[in-house]
């Protein structure tokens, strides 16, 4: 079981097809040659779209001073380091792929709550299935038939559109360990592991799952029999006991003594330590068996994202000591509820969302085909049925349960017991709530029409403007998979027109004023979408021409920085045939791309050019203007950090706040429900996901009462229809017929009872917590703030007096 910073090609050598014939090339990464790189955008272009983003964030007088910064890099650093950029990219698979990993590899701080998401599948449809052992069983085995359509590369690659996508991020997938180092940490795999680890109350146990041809050599009864011998094994051990030795709890701790630890782990010659911890971060992955069984939605994503507190007798005996968070985790508690928690670095939640979802299908499908023999697979090909192959065809594996037995040093115990009392108080530290709203989904929105992600967009926004009458920056990815080892680009989506959605949805204004304002807010969002799906947004450029920066003053000196080129080994992107990701050379003072957790070649040479020219170049040791204004700041600091991912297989999808005063939130747009969940540092999050819901209900009064009246406008045959049956309505309904009530599609009208409308009103009258006063009065006391701040109080004029005297310093709060 060798971990390796080297490509995949050996380990798939060794893979045995002699029992078959020659495979034809694999579809999975058929269309790679095919994808075009990353563009690099125009600097200018980027340089606009950067004061644009920021508009709505900052004062008259913080835009002036950005718009200055941002013309002096443009005349000065701006195109030496633009140009170096593109030197730099020449022959690389991504311009912004290295620095991309060092940003998350050189991430010190804990990776739990910081920087791993978690998804929370739904409940297995077959009730048999909704208990801990079997569920665990149908879910490992139908994530082993991922892995082998994976390797044999008989995975059918993602599209867009019918345009295919990257699927680099799924050879990252499986094997894979996060391994801390002093200089930061290093992507190691095994591409040819066949084992999995098994977590239960904090102990270790592996079995063999493959054979060296990637075929199961289970069946989920096998699976569910060795499953059910860990769980005894496991409650042998008193719960507080066992919490002694929990060494996953380790791998919560700062990345810098987590590196020290393992050092110790593997020191001792005569010490089994180090065979155990390879075994851990070579397995394909880990199975988490919690005893526990959350009872309400906020507790099962609090779970599968950071683990459980719970200290008896002065002892951790909380699920969060049952936890890898270096490796992808599937969680599955006592009651069978399931989820993910995943390492964040080389996968987005896309690559993640595919796997969740085919896991969940294919655990359907196969109950289906026990009942009908004729369902399809969702596989292309199936393993032969590990019960009747030949036992010597396996070779060597071993299936039977092994419990891992670490020498738990005195060193050891002592820094377990300070890592479990961080962590108990990282977790303390966050709180989070979700909010699963039924009222409507996707097929009301788009009915409307509205962008499904738009609309919610915007209703993040105005929920946390009714509550705190500011706009925030906010974050959300955009998928770039559409390019070679594409990632994400950042969507700003506070812009000017959802800044002027939400003042004018909170002021004295007419539905229809409303409506129009809300329309606008989310075709702007709609087409910043689009644009950064082409890699044409600004943060991910500015960002590696902040490293280019960086690496340029960490060279010996800018001189020499211009004379080499740009293209030292630390920073070379990996290519098709290079899977090391080390960032041990990496500056650690930048900036981190924001986690988050969508045929065209390099930008035009001649307008490079023409930028080039303008620079009055200065020493590259001085920061440029542009990084050193507040705006880089404001720009780098996420209050509200969104991401939308999922299908209906998720119940839910979520991951910690990015900032101290931020938020949390992952959501997922269902034909008919929403689901969100929130999170954050104990900023009323409950409070935050009740606004949301309120204006869910409030913005489709508002268009029920835009669309009713067009559909008044847009046709009189209705009002003289009504006129006509007078007194004689019930004569004329029974010659007639009834008249059909329809709720409408949008632009298409409704019309609607009288009095289920009026309950329909009462029932979302107000908004909340803010039900209590007229909406209109937040703007107008806004205002009045902003007015007292521009001009002298006569109140405070006349007390001058009280300033008299000496003023006592306060304590921060």
């Amino acid at each position: 079981m060798t971990l390796s910073k080297d490509d995949n090609s050996a380990a798939e050598k060794d893979q045995s097809t002699s029992d078959e014939p020659k495979r034809k090339p694999g579809i999975t990464f058929a269309a790679q040659d095919q994808l075009a790189r990353l563009p690099i955008p125009e600097l200018r272009d980027t340089c606009r779209k950067y004061l644009e983003v920021l508009k709505p964030l900052q004062s008259n007088r913080q835009q002036n001073d950005t718009a200055a910064a941002v013309e002096e890099f443009l005349k000065s650093e701006g195109p030496e380091l633009q140009a170096r950029l593109k030197k730099y990219a020449t022959g690389k698979t991504s311009y912004i792929e290295q620095f991309w990993y060092d940003s998350y590899l050189n991430f010190d701080n804990p990776v739990v709550l910081n920087l791993n998401p978690f998804f929370l599948f739904e409940d297995d449809p077959t009730p048999a299935r909704n208990n801990q052992v079997t569920r665990a069983a149908s879910l490992v085995i139908s994530a082993l038939c991922f892995v082998r359509a994976v390797r044999r590369e008989e995975l059918p690659p993602d599209t867009l559109r019918g345009s295919p996508l990257c699927m680099y991020q799924y050879s990252r997938l499986f094997g894979t360990a996060r391994v801390p180092t002093e200089n930061g940490c290093h992507i190691a795999q095994d591409a040819g592991a066949r084992h999995v680890v098994v977590l239960c109350k904090g102990q270790f146990y592996w079995f063999d799952v493959l054979d060296s041809n990637n075929d199961l050599v289970m069946t989920e009864k096998d699976m569910a029999l060795n499953l059910q011998v860990i769980v005894d094994d496991a409650e042998e051990t008193p719960i507080q006991d066992a919490a002694k030795g929990a060494l996953g709890v380790l791998s919560t701790e700062n990345r810098k003594t987590w590196a020290g630890l393992r050092d110790v782990l593997t020191r001792e010659e005569d010490s089994n330590n180090a065979e155990c911890l390879s075994i851990v971060d070579s397995a394909i992955f880990v199975l988490c068996l919690d005893y526990t069984e959350p009872k309400t939605g906020a507790d099962l994503c609090t779970n599968m994202l950071c683990g459980t507190s719970e200290v008896v007798k002065g002892v951790q005996i909380g699920t969060c000591t049952n936890r890898w968070y270096d490796k992808m985790q599937i969680i599955v508690c006592k009651n069978g509820s399931a989820g993910i928690n995943f390492e964040h670095t080389g996968v987005d939640g896309h690559t993640v969302l595919r796997m969740a979802s085919d896991v969940y299908t294919d655990t359907i499908l196969r109950f289906a085909k026990s009942v009908n023999g004729q369902t399809p697979s969702l596989w292309t090909s199936m393993s032969p049925d590990p019960s009747k192959r030949d036992p010597e065809s396996f070779g060597d594996v071993s299936t039977t349960p092994h419990k891992l037995e670490w020498d738990m040093l005195p060193e050891l115990s002592t820094a377990l017991r300070f890592a479990e009392t961080r962590l108990a108080d990282l977790i303390q530290q966050n709180e989070f709530e979700i909010l699963e709203f039924a009222g409507y989904g996707k097929n009301f929105i788009t009915s409307m029409g509205f962008s499904p992600d738009a609309f919610v967009q915007m209703a993040f926004q105005a929920s946390y403007y009714g509550l705190y009458g500011r706009v925030e920056n906010i974050y959300e990815p955009a998928m770039t998979k559409v390019f070679l080892h594409g990632r994400t680009e950042a969507i700003r989506a506070a812009t000017q027109e959802s800044t002027e959605f939400v003042k004018t949805f909170w002021a004295e204004q007419p539905p229809q004023a409303k409506v129009d304002a809300l329309k606008k807010a989310t075709q702007k969002h709609t087409a910043l979408t689009k644009e950064c799906a082409k890699a044409l947004g600004q943060d991910r450029h500015l960002y590696a021409l902040y490293c280019v920066w960086q690496r340029a003053v960490d060279e010996e000196g800018a001189e020499a920085a211009s004379s080499n080129g740009m293209s030292s080994n630390g920073y070379s992107s990996p290519t098709d045939t290079e899977s090391e990701v080390d960032s041990s050379q990496q500056p650690k003072d930048q900036h981190p791309i924001p986690r988050e957790e969508q045929d065209r070649g390099i930008a035009d040479s001649h307008s490079s050019q023409t930028e080039h020219q303008q620079q009055p170049s200065r020493p590259l040791q001085q920061m440029p203007a542009l990084f050193a204004d507040s705006g880089w700041d404001k720009i780098n600091n996420t209050i509200l950090s969104t991401s939308n991912c999922g299908n209906p297989s998720l119940r839910h999808f979520g991951f910690g706040p990015t900032s101290g005063d931020g938020f949390g939130i992952g959501y997922i747009i269902k034909d008919e429900s929403i689901s969100i969940c929130a999170s954050s540092k104990h900023r009323q999050t409950r409070r935050f996901a009740e606004s949301m819901e309120s204006y869910f209900l409030e913005i489709r009064k508002l268009l029920r009462m835009v669309q009713k009246r067009r559909s008044v406008h847009a046709s009189r045959v209705r009002e003289a229809e009504g006129n006509e049956r007078g007194d004689g309505e019930a004569g004329t309904q029974g010659r007639r017929g009834k008249a059909i009530k329809s709720e409408g599609l949008g632009g298409r009208g409704e019309e609607r009872g009288g009095r289920e409308e009026e309950e329909e009103e009462e029932e979302e009258d107000g908004l909340g917590g803010y039900g209590f006063f007229d909406a209109g009065m937040l703007l107008q006391a806004l205002k009045a703030s902003q007015e007292e701040k521009e001009r002298p109080s006569e109140k405070a004029l006349g007390n001058a007096k009280k300033a008299i005297g000496k003023k006592l310093r306060l304590s921060e709060y």
